[in-house]
């Protein structure tokens, strides 16, 4: 039996993120804010987080630094039962990254410094402990420019060791799109982009084209598209899933928590509508408390949320012939 449900390697850093913001940040004022939080960051420590609050076992591979908030991170990700033995430390004076979210409501400013996010190498990685489990997650494919090169490769190894994939980009800061994507996507079996990522990656018009343009390479194609729920091709088939009805309070790590969500199920062989519902549900969770994982932390809180809102409760995903 593999060690672990899902192995990650990946970022971990902590978020700050700023609320009550005003709507210009004029230049060399002194701007206020009404609250903050800091929390867990990082989109890979932030699956690998809710992964295991969700109950499964979860390996983290990882680099941080010797300083405060890289203690701060890995005590989160123990605190929710993440094995961290082979996390790395840098010596090589990078501290650990941090992103500065400045929250507007609807939109926010993104700011990383990438410190320790990109100097994790292929070198850092224990391929036996990687692929001591039935699946392998990496995200953030373009924050990772050390490791970025040989993914192609890693990807391939672990096909063959018999893992599943799965990959969620994030965002490019250069805007590209390339870097090597095109060559691990046909070892990836799930790809978990949002709608930009998936029209940019895809060169496509609109979501559902570029769902379409994804599947051609990638067998199951999920795109998040926040309040409207998600979409799923697979097999020439579109499913839908709406998002579940709730008062939001913080968007920041749901669609990371989404994955969670997905893969929680998608690893346990469940059918693509019940992945999509499980999803959504996780996504939900994380808006009901700041920061991508402070809903997962509290156990009383996240029970209750489950219990609030019943899978059998929603709208049944629709799946259809995309024509």
């Amino acid at each position: 039996m593999p060690r672990f449900d899902v192995t990650i390697a990946g970022e971990l850093n902590l978020d700050l993120v700023l609320y009550g913001l005003p709507p210009e940040l004029q230049p060399e004022r002194e701007l206020l804010a009404s609250d903050m939080n800091i929390t867990l960051g990082a989109s890979s420590a932030i699956v690998a987080h809710n992964l295991a609050a969700l109950g499964n076992r979860v390996g983290f591979a990882s680099r941080v630094a010797e300083d405060s908030m890289g203690r701060l991170a890995l005590e989160r990700l123990i605190e929710a039962g993440v094995d961290v033995s082979t996390i790395r430390r840098s010596t090589d004076g990078a501290r650990t990254g941090v992103t500065v979210i400045l929250h507007h409501g609807r939109w926010r400013n993104i700011l990383t410094y990438l410190g320790t996010i990109s100097r994790l190498a292929i070198e850092d990685l224990d391929f036996d402990y990687l692929s001591s489990a039935r699946h392998f997650h990496l995200s953030s494919f373009y924050l990772q420019t050390t490791l970025r090169p040989h993914i192609p490769a890693l990807f391939k190894r672990l096909k063959a060791a018999g893992l599943t994939i799965s990959l969620d980009t994030n965002d490019d800061p250069d805007d590209r799109w390339q870097g090597g994507l095109w060559e691990a996507l046909p070892f990836v079996d799930l790809l978990l982009p949002n709608e930009r990522e998936a029209v940019k990656i895809s060169g496509q018009e609109n979501v559902e084209k570029a769902a379409a343009r994804l599947s051609e390479t990638v067998p199951l194609v999920v795109v998040k598209l926040g309040a409207a729920g998600a979409i799923a091709r697979s097999d020439s088939k579109l499913f839908r899933s709406p998002a579940l009805r709730v008062d939001a309070i913080d968007t920041v790590g749901a669609g990371d928590s989404f994955d969670a969500g997905f893969i929680s199920r998608y690893i346990r062989g469940a059918d693509v509508e019940t992945c999509l519902a499980h999803g959504n549900l996780a996504g939900a969770l994380s808006t009901s408390r700041p920061g991508g994982t402070e809903a997962f932390r509290d156990r009383e809180h996240r029970e209750q949320f489950f219990r609030d809102q019943p899978l059998v409760s929603q709208p049944a995903p629709r799946a259809d012939s995309p024509g």
